[in-house]
């Protein structure tokens, strides 16, 4: 087994392992408000999630196909993957590639443990950027595509993380005032209880998109991965083992649950009611699946919190403001928190070199990923607490928060 074949090993473990942390990551996306409102039991509702993003993750593979081309810039002038790249067993692109999934990993696991709903694609890109820097310089990385059209980091990845979570708060906004002015003479018992059938079909649906997301990231960078060590060459398709792991993956990281963040989405935000539930997840569901079959690579976390706080607009509920304020930090530095992780792992991998370097920034992942395990065993959240009163406990999260973040 040559040294390139075991580098690339660990690269598609590494892909697989933050496949499986942006599913449970992202499972609150979907279900946390059909939790909030008691529409799902919290265990059957991430068993469903689970089921439809290993469905999901079939569907499409327009966002895959985004990641394999649109971060590293893997071309040369001719549009052949570049020869650069390719030298030594691709050594220098799966580099990239292992630390870039770390500097994703890392962030997913970090906002993980604060119960932040951060974007799990933003920490992939973020980490492949500041790989991709550190290895290749600033023109190592496909800002803006071929410049015929806004393609690139900017176009896919960049433009929709701003658009994304404003469309869904209008389009959620516009959505739960329509339902409420439309059910006035309904009496309240009633509306609870037909919306939380409707919740059930319209968390179904996000789940699915979220597959056709999500799941098409890890498919993109595998794929990545194989071109540079010469396995795979085709730009345009992906290899149908890379869609079955991959799918798998993102499928038990649902199940899994992710607790922590489907408190914050569900009970932190807004109090939800069933109407308010249904639209969120509509709303949310429309623009995943517009982007995926466009090819963006938006965050299925800015969207779901842009519709959660649309409905609270949409009733005039009250909203916390704090709690979002917390969110929308962890959004703006996710990017350049991720990046200077992979790019920091790209540096330590190339100090070493070969395989010693490759395994050892592998060594250092899993040391970090065990050690925010161990620290949110000290508080722990899962289904028995999830739907708690946010007021019995946000006064103990500022307070956990102003002196030891890793506490939680």
């Amino acid at each position: 087994m040559t040294t390139a074949t075991v580098i690339l090993g660990l690269v598609v473990a590494t892909a697989l392992a933050f496949d499986f942390t942006n599913g449970f990551h992202d499972t609150g996306n979907a279900m946390a408000t059909s939790i909030a409102t008691g529409a799902l039991r919290p265990k059957a509702a991430v068993l469903l999630s689970a089921v439809l993003n290993l469905v999901g993750a079939f569907l499409s593979v327009q966002v895959a196909l985004t990641v394999t081309n649109a971060v590293v810039k893997i071309q040369d002038k001719s549009g052949a993957p570049s020869a650069a790249l390719l030298a030594d067993g691709g050594y220098a692109l799966l580099l990239i590639v292992l630390a870039g999934l770390c500097g994703g990993i890392v962030w997913n696991l970090l906002t993980w443990l604060l119960g932040l709903p951060s974007s799990s694609s933003h920490a992939l890109f973020g980490g492949l950027v500041g790989s991709a820097i550190a290895g290749l310089g600033l023109s190592g990385v496909n800002w803006v595509g071929d410049g015929s059209k806004l393609d690139g980091v900017v176009g896919k990845v960049i433009m929709p993380a701003l658009l994304s979570p404003v469309i869904a708060v209008v389009v959620s906004t516009i959505g739960t005032w329509l339902i409420y002015k439309i059910t006035a003479g309904v009496a309240q018992r009633f509306q609870e209880a037909g919306f939380r059938w409707g919740q059930i079909g319209s968390a179904s649906l996000v789940s699915l998109a979220h597959g056709t997301n999500d799941a098409q990231k890890t498919m993109g960078v595998i794929t990545l991965a194989l071109i540079g060590a010469g396995q795979w060459s085709d730009l345009t398709a992906v290899p149908l083992w890379v869609k079955v792991t991959c799918a798998v993956a993102i499928a038990l990281g649902t199940y899994l649950g992710g607790w922590r963040i489907i408190r914050t989405l569900g009970k932190g935000l807004v109090e939800i009611s069933s109407p308010q539930g249904m639209a969120a997840e509509s709303s949310s569901a429309a623009v995943i699946l517009a982007s995926s079959q466009m090819g963006f690579a938006l965050s299925t976390t800015h969207v779901a919190t842009g519709s959660i706080l649309g409905t609270g607009l949409g009733r005039r509920a009250e909203v916390r403001w704090g709690v979002a304020a917390r969110m929308l930090v962890a959004w703006t530095i996710t990017l350049p928190a991720a990046a200077l992780v992979g790019a920091a792992m790209w540096f330590i991998g190339h100090l070493l070199g070969g395989l010693l370097g490759a395994v050892v920034v592998f060594a250092l992942l899993v040391g970090l990923a065990a050690y925010m395990w161990v620290r949110s065993r000290r508080a722990p959240v899962d289904h028995t607490n999830v739907n708690d009163a946010w007021d019995t406990d946000a006064s103990k999260l500022s307070e956990t928060l102003a002196t030891s973040p890793a506490r939680i």
